[in-house]
């Protein structure tokens, strides 16, 4: 895989012969997003990385736009971000996709793309779930560029994704009710709620777990989808079957469900496996994919396999 061209991981993520399984073009967006993050080191090779990653935005499959949203936002580079506003700005891209590249552009802490965010965000005819990512894009945004940021005192997390708001800091609390409270709360700014969440998730015990899954209890899909996500971070098996009741809930929102199947791929435990086979013959296009996906991942996680990325031979 080391040796494959960008060219050929562009053609198998852009499934060029039309017969690219689905979760072999999620391996090779992440070899080309791993590229595409080397932009300091071989700007050259990285940006063509981003451009071939973007070429995907074309494609019918709501699950894999939406990762290749996420990706970008991911990277670092800055490069990724002309092409994931026009994305945001495209009202003929799923809800899916253009809340996660509201979410990447955040992610890339590019100021130049504040005027687009507040636009949508202020907009009282927007989706509700573009609105609220909108809000906490700009808020990570003037976040990251504030003296707060530089005197905050953050706990080191394991985790290497670039979150949609940094945990709260260390000063705060580590108490996990509190935390919950917190996290519940709906008289607080949506911010300081993803704070208190991502605070959780970085204590990762089991009390700040089950802590986490109150939050499924939320209205707002955006709010419960990164809850799940969370899950699929941490692998914690006491996440399992509250993961399961979401992803069998068929009137959940899909990008909810959606996240709440790959976590299971990723937890991997034994009473997970027929859960996502189940998922094969759901009735939302983005959670059967999502099963194939995390079906893919059960089987990396419960094999020798050193990389994720690695793609199996045709």
């Amino acid at each position: 895989m080391e040796n494959a061209s960008l060219e050929s991981l562009r053609d198998i993520l852009t499934n060029a012969n039309g017969k690219t399984p689905l979760a072999d073009r999620f391996r090779a967006l992440f070899f080309l997003k791993s590229i595409g993050s080397e932009f300091q080191s071989d700007p050259v090779k990285a940006n063509t990385a981003i451009d071939y990653i973007s070429q995907a935005f074309v494609d019918d499959s709501e699950l894999l736009k939406h990762e290749v949203a996420y990706c970008l936002g991911q990277t670092h580079n800055l490069r990724a971000a002309p092409a994931l506003r026009t994305v945001l700005a495209d009202l003929n891209q799923q809800c899916m996709v253009r809340h996660e590249a509201a979410e990447a552009l955040g992610a890339l802490n590019d100021a130049d793309s504040l005027p687009i965010l507040e636009k949508f965000h202020q907009d009282p005819n927007e989706l509700v779930e573009i609105k609220e990512t909108c809000e906490l894009a700009i808020e990570r945004i003037r976040w990251e560029n504030s003296n707060k940021s530089k005197q905050e005192v953050l706990q080191k997390s394991i985790y290497e994704s670039v979150d949609p708001a940094p945990p709260l800091p260390l000063n705060s609390t580590s108490k996990v009710d509190k935390l919950r409270n917190i996290l519940n709360d709906q008289n607080e700014p949506l911010f300081q709620r993803y704070r208190a969440m991502f605070r959780l998730r970085d204590l990762g015990s089991d009390e700040a777990c089950l802590a986490l899954a109150t939050g499924f209890a939320d209205d707002s899909a955006l709010f419960k989808h990164e809850i799940a996500y969370i899950f699929g971070q941490i692998c914690n098996p006491v996440t399992v079957p509250s993961l399961i009741d979401v992803v069998r809930k068929e009137s959940e929102a899909p990008m909810v469900r959606h996240e709440a199947a790959e976590a299971l791929g990723a937890i991997a435990t034994p009473e997970t496996l027929p859960v996502l086979k189940d998922l094969l013959n759901d009735k939302d296009s983005v959670v059967r994919e999502s099963a194939i996906v995390a079906l893919d991942m059960w089987d990396y996680e419960n094999s020798n396999e050193v990389e994720y990325a690695k793609i199996a031979e045709n």
